[in-house]
């Protein structure tokens, strides 16, 4: 059973005329009949009464006609709904992004990718790199937004860099300012500052700490566990003072002083990732040029 000899069938039911339903069909007279007699031929069963002038349905006629518009309808269902998924009409992305991404890179982005696709649910979630590359790997994620380099690396993942980001040191304007109040900061001006420190897991707790011990001094904490909001909010409360994305202190500038590093300074890479062996979905792909073209 052929789709088009269902299409015919149901022309021939409703039109109860071989030549207009052949004319509704675009196809030739002799052509629509061959198939309707090949698909009687399959079902063994006739599915018309011809009579001169007259056709109507047999009772096998009778019982295919629901269900063959049933099929047609689905497969006219299942072809709109492809096609929309195809135009970016509707869909998912499901994307991952640390805490910090999602407040500093994200909210701009998303906003314009909503503006220009509504119809596509965005899922985000939010988690460490490490946990982000899990959730890629098991299919749970589209496209994360890391940062490199990946804590276990994975020729089963694919990254592209998206931006270099400078880190900055955020203190309270009631505070001293650090290192004695000049223009830049070094990585040893914290020697003996109090730090607010992310909780364990986080890139940038690490890529600090690491960053004072390559100056011979093990930072010390006066807080310390937090995600991104809350380390600003000790900040901002006098507790200490923390390194952040610049991005974020962009954002989140009111009630911080804001000093940057002095040269080399401390950055970070941060890139898109997805699977290797599965190309992530049109509209993952349209988000990924979004953020790559920001």
């Amino acid at each position: 059973m052929q789709f088009h000899q269902l299409q015919y069938f149901v022309a021939v039911a409703e039109t109860r005329h071989f030549t207009r339903a052949a004319e509704l069909m675009h196809v030739a007279q002799p052509s629509l009949s061959q198939q309707i007699k090949a698909l009687e031929r399959e079902l063994g069963a006739d599915l018309f009464l011809r009579a001169r002038g007259n056709i109507t349905l047999t009772d096998a006629g009778e019982a295919l006609l629901p269900l063959a518009r049933r099929i047609l309808a689905d497969t006219d269902t299942a072809r709109q709904e492809v096609q929309e998924l195809v135009q970016l009409r509707r869909g998912r992305v499901r994307l991952g992004a640390t805490p910090s991404l999602c407040t500093g890179l994200l909210p701009d982005v998303l906003r314009a990718f909503h503006d220009s696709y509504p119809g596509i649910r965005l899922l985000i979630e939010e988690g460490g790199s490490h946990d982000l590359v899990r959730e890629l790997a098991r299919g749970a994620l589209d496209l994360a937004l890391v940062v490199l380099p990946l804590p276990t690396p994975s020729p089963a993942l694919t990254t592209v860099e998206v931006l270099r980001e400078d880190l900055v040191v955020v203190s309270s304007p009631e505070a001293p300012a650090p290192g004695g109040g000049r223009r830049t900061v070094r990585i040893a001006d914290l020697e003996g500052e109090r730090l607010v420190m992310f909780r364990h897991g986080y890139d940038l707790r690490e890529l600090t700490v690491a960053a004072c011990r390559a100056e011979g001094f093990e930072p010390d904490f006066a807080v310390e566990g937090g995600e991104m909001d809350a380390v600003l909010g000790f900040v901002r409360a006098g507790l200490g003072v923390a390194v952040v994305p610049r991005m974020i202190a962009a954002r989140s500038g009111r009630g911080l002083r804001v000093t940057p590093l002095a040269r080399p300074g401390l950055h970070r890479t941060i890139a898109l990732a997805h699977r290797s062996d599965v190309a992530p979905p049109r509209a993952a792909r349209e988000l990924q040029r979004m953020l790559l073209d920001r």
